[in-house]
C-alpha cells in the first residue's frame, strides 16, 4: 500500500511538470505571437531601431538578441574553463581543510541573490572598466561613454553568476567517478595531473555538461543584475557599447507598456523562450552524441 502511495505520488508530480511546461509553452505563443502578426516577423526579429511611443512605432529586437547570444555565449566561454579548474581543485588537489573553506564561499556565493551581483557590479566592475574606457577612447569625441556600464561589464557579471552552478555540478560529478579509476591510472605510471585530465576529466563529462546547461540557463535567464551593469540602451554588443538583453529588455518596459507595445515584449518573452529551447536541445544532442561515441 505504501509502495503504491508514493507510485502515485511520483507520477503526480510528473504529471503536474508536463502539465506547468505545456501551460507555459501554450501561455507564451498564445501571448507572443499577436504582435508577429500585426507587425511582422521580419520587422520584429531583422528591425535595428526601438521606438515604441514615437508617431510610427517600430519594434526592432535584432540587436537585442544578438546581445543576449553573444553575451550568452562569452559568459560561458570564460565561465567553464574557470568552473572547470576551481572544480579540479576542490575534487582532485585541496586539501580537507582548503576544500572546506572554499566549498562554504562557493556555497555562499550561489545563494546571494542577483540584484547583490548587481550592486558588486556597479561599485567594482563597472568603474574598473570605465578606466579602461578611458584609457583606450579619451581623444575619441566621438565616443558615447557609458560609465563603466556596459557589454563587457555585463558578460564579467555573468560569467561571475555562473560560476557557483558550475563548480558545485562539476565538482559533484568529479567527486563520482571512482577511486579505482584514478588508482589504475595511476598505477600504469600516469602523473597526478595526466589522470586528472585524461581519466577523470572524461569519465565525468556527462555531469560537466549538465553543469554547463545549467549555467547557459542561468545565464540567459539573469535580469536584475545586467539591468543594473549593461547600460540598457539598445546598440549592437560591442565591448564598451551601452547594451540591452532579451530579459532585460522586457524587466525595463512591461511596467508602462499598453497596447501593442506590451504584446511586442510578450513577443520577446516567447524569442526568449524559443532561444532557452533551442539551446537545451542542441546540448542535449550533444550529450547524446558524446554517449553514443563512448
Amino acid at each position: 500500500m505504501i509502495e503504491k502511495g508514493a507510485a502515485a505520488i511520483f507520477v503526480g508530480c510528473a504529471l503536474l511538470s508536463i502539465i506547468a511546461v505545456v501551460a507555459i509553452t501554450a501561455y507564451m505563443i498564445i501571448a507572443g505571437t499577436p504582435a508577429l502578426k500585426q507587425v511582422g516577423i521580419t520587422d520584429i526579429l531583422f528591425g535595428t531601431i526601438w521606438s515604441p511611443s514615437s508617431a510610427n512605432p517600430q519594434f526592432g529586437i535584432l540587436y537585442v538578441i544578438l546581445t543576449s547570444i553573444i553575451g550568452t555565449a562569452l559568459a560561458v566561454l570564460l565561465g567553464v574553463p574557470v568552473g572547470l579548474l576551481s572544480a579540479v581543485f576542490l575534487s582532485e588537489i585541496a586539501s580537507e581543510k582548503w576544500r572546506k573553506i572554499l566549498k562554504s564561499a562557493v556555497e555562499l556565493l550561489a545563494g546571494i541573490p542577483s540584484v547583490i551581483y548587481g550592486l558588486l557590479g556597479i561599485i567594482l566592475i563597472c568603474p574598473a572598466v570605465y578606466q579602461i574606457e578611458l584609457a583606450i577612447y579619451k581623444n575619441d569625441p566621438t565616443h558615447q561613454f557609458t560609465g563603466g556600464a556596459n557589454f563587457i561589464s555585463a558578460v564579467l557579471v555573468l560569467t561571475l553568476m555562473i560560476l557557483p552552478t558550475l563548480i558545485n555540478i562539476t565538482e559533484t560529478s568529479l567527486k563520482s567517478v571512482p577511486m579505482h579509476y584514478r588508482t589504475s591510472s595511476l598505477a600504469l605510471g600516469a602523473t597526478k595531473i595526466q589522470t586528472i585530465f585524461k581519466v577523470v576529466i572524461p569519465t565525468a563529462k556527462k555531469g560537466i555538461m549538465s553543469a554547463v546547461v545549467l549555467g547557459v540557463g542561468r545565464a540567459i535567464g539573469e535580469t536584475m543584475a545586467i539591468l543594473s551593469v549593461a547600460g540598457n540602451s539598445i546598440n549592437l554588443p560591442l565591448p564598451f557599447a551601452s547594451v540591452r538583453f532579451l530579459t532585460t529588455a522586457i524587466a525595463s518596459e512591461m511596467s508602462y507598456s499598453e497596447g501593442l507595445h506590451r504584446q511586442v515584449l510578450f513577443t520577446i518573452g516567447l524569442v526568449l523562450f524559443v532561444f532557452i529551447m533551442i539551446v537545451n536541445l542542441v546540448l542535449s544532442h550533444m550529450m547524446k552524441q558524446g554517449e553514443n561515441n563512448e
